[in-house]
This record gives C-alpha cells, structure tokens and sequence, in this order.
C-alpha cells in the first residue's frame, strides 16, 4: 500500500475550506493575502520566511505550495536550503533555551 496520507490533490483543493463557514474563511484569506503579499518585506521575502515555518511545522501541503512559489519568483534551491537551515537552527535554539527550566530545577535540586 503505498497511498499517501497527504495527496497533492488536497492542497488544489484548500481554496474550498470556505465551504461550511464561507465568513471565516473569506476573513483567513483576506488576512492571509495581506500577510503574506508584498509590504515591508518582498513577496520573496515572505516567501522564504513561509517555507521555512513550512518546514519547522511540519507541513507537506505548505512545502510544496511555497517550494514552488519560490520557484515561480526565481529563488534558487540554494536560497530555499539556506531558509530551510534557519528554521532548523531556530528551533533547535528555541529547544535548548528551554533547557534553562530543566538546568533551574537541576541547580535547585542539587541544593
């Protein structure tokens, strides 16, 4: 059995999520345009900043769509990498930040 839990035909169908809450989703993606077009930062800016999460969340729907907007905007697959290795250097920083709550409770045990 080699069928995928996550099909690329789902992410062709995401435009549709409005269908039982069509407010809801009208507001997501009036927000997310906003959020995610050109303003301070450049589209391609975004663009990598979203591949990135896309990856630190662990979402094959938003790695291919953002993979191939990168893409389509000219970002090399060196670029891509390079974003890909902040959001894993960020969160394997944020992991061990936390690590002071565990080196708290070690020095106050040690007491």
């Amino acid at each position: 059995m080699t069928k995928n839990y996550y099909e690329e035909a789902d992410l062709r169908d995401f435009p549709n999520i409005g269908e039982q809450a069509p407010d809801q989703a009208s507001k997501f993606f009036a927000y997310y345009e906003s959020a995610t077009g050109a303003g301070s930062l450049s589209e391609r800016e975004k663009s990598l900043i979203a591949l990135s999460v896309a990856h630190v969340k662990n979402c094959p729907y938003c790695i291919d769509a953002y993979t191939n907007k990168c893409l389509s905007l000219g970002i090399s697959s060196d670029e891509m990498m390079e974003a890909v290795h902040v959001g894993a250097a960020m969160t394997a920083g944020v992991i061990l930040a936390h690590a002071t709550q565990m080196r708290k409770i070690l020095k106050k045990k040690e007491m």
